[in-house]
């Protein structure tokens, strides 16, 4: 699966930024994407995901203030992140895993190649 991602830029604590993943190359009807966020000298987090059968998961530490959204006609995965603070500063990456439902999974498989994120306070 091919994802690139777009939407990143720089804003101030409270602002608010939507992330956009464009995917292609699905060969299953079933499959689970998410946003994942890494901080520089900090391990790879899991922001949000969403599967085919509708679920979705959050990070506790987004919940309430991020939005993971899925539209199938365009392919495209987005990511709509509200009251932003310093801490959500990272570089973001899209990841897709073919063929299965996010439930259960530790990681996907393919990535992108990342946008940056960066909030100031």
């Amino acid at each position: 699966v091919h994802l690139v991602e777009s939407g990143g830029g720089s804003v101030q604590a409270g602002g608010s930024l939507r992330l956009s993943c464009t995917a292609s190359g699905f060969r299953y009807r079933t499959f689970c994407m998410g946003w994942s966020r890494q901080a520089p000298g900090k391990e790879r987090e899991m922001v949000a995901r969403i599967d085919t059968s509708g679920r979705s998961f959050y990070a506790d530490s987004v919940k309430g203030r991020f939005t993971i959204s899925h539209d199938s006609a365009e392919n495209t995965l987005y990511l709509d992140m509200y009251s932003l603070q310093p801490e959500d500063t990272a570089m973001y990456y899209c990841a897709a895993a073919d063929g299965a439902l996010c439930a259960g999974l530790y990681d996907l498989n393919d990535w992108g190649q990342g946008t940056q994120v960066t909030v100031s306070s």
